[in-house]
């Protein structure tokens, strides 16, 4: 039976939409974040904090990360650090960066066509408050 307009289901609130786009965003904002360079785990979700604002724990960025590494998208390397323990620190691959360029393409693409369909919506919005 097909739920009344306006009504929501568990699991179809707003926030669990937001998580959703979010996560379907981050292999994408991964490989982004290494685009200038090598970096390790923790600077690479400090990099996402600091220019997204996408909020992650460690437990979900390496999952991620190694599962690119695994497809070849990055490489990885072990550096002694002067001070503390060794960082694994991960780089893109020609592979990775051209799967980058891709996905930034594709974003890119229809983020501008969504943006024109929610033009009206938004506009409608500033012209009742």
């Amino acid at each position: 039976m097909a739920k009344p307009r306006g009504q929501t289901t568990d699991g179809d609130s707003p926030d669990r939409w937001e998580a959703q786009l979010r996560k379907g965003a981050l292999e994408m904002a991964a490989l982004a974040s290494l685009w200038q360079g090598r970096l390790y785990g923790l600077e690479i979700i400090r990099f996402l904090e600091n220019h997204s604002s996408m909020a992650l724990a460690e437990g979900t960025i390496y999952p991620i990360l190694n599962r690119l590494k695994m497809e070849g998208m990055l490489t990885s390397e072990w550096v002694e650090a002067e001070a503390g323990h060794p960082r694994k620190y991960y780089s893109l691959t020609e592979a990775g960066l051209q799967r980058l360029r891709q996905m930034a393409e594709a974003w890119t693409s229809f983020s501008r066509g969504l943006s024109r369909l929610l033009e009206p919506v938004l506009e409608r919005q500033e012209n009742l408050q």
